[in-house]
């Protein structure tokens, strides 16, 4: 026999009188005290237009800078660009994340709480990842390189012959 009472956690919410509370997240103390964070650039919530044209430009531009990375035909300093780039967009996220937890985490709610956690994971493992990604795309940037060294030197000198 099965029991045709809804148990109370799948039961909807009863309506509330009051008005619907802020979000608990105070963006512009948080603003002020990391102002220089990159969050403000790429990830704070906007409707101006500018600043998303802005934000797309730049995912494009260092999109096109890891296509060149992965091909190993970035240079040396590109490489290092990329990732120090990579390094200074996750050192913001998680010194981000970390203050939102410490100072106003127990004002949030459980499911925000935890994409916070998550972010912090997830850019201190990023984090813990880097060097070795830059030592291979560096390493790889190196053997192409001799590759394309090797080919030049393997080439006819211009003026010369080659045997019919």
């Amino acid at each position: 026999m099965t029991s045709s009472v809804i148990p109370p956690t799948l039961q909807a919410p009863e309506p509330e009188d009051e008005q619907p509370k802020p979000y608990p997240l105070d963006l512009e103390a948080l603003r002020a005290r990391l102002p220089d964070n990159l969050y403000w650039e790429l990830g704070a919530p906007t409707k101006d237009p500018e600043l998303i044209r802005k934000r797309e430009e730049e995912t494009r531009r260092w999109n096109e800078l890891f296509g060149r990375v992965q091909a190993g035909d970035a240079t040396e300093a590109e490489i290092q660009q990329y990732y120090e780039r990579r390094r200074k967009v996750s050192e913001d996220m998680l010194r981000f994340a970390t203050t939102v937890l410490e100072e106003q985490g127990d004002e949030l709610p459980e499911r925000d709480r935890g994409l916070y956690e998550l972010s912090i994971n997830m850019h201190r493992t990023r984090l813990s990842e880097y060097p070795r990604q830059e030592a291979d795309a560096l390493a790889h940037r190196r053997a192409q390189e001799a590759r394309r060294q090797q080919w030049r030197q393997q080439q006819p000198q211009q003026g010369e012959q080659t045997p019919p």
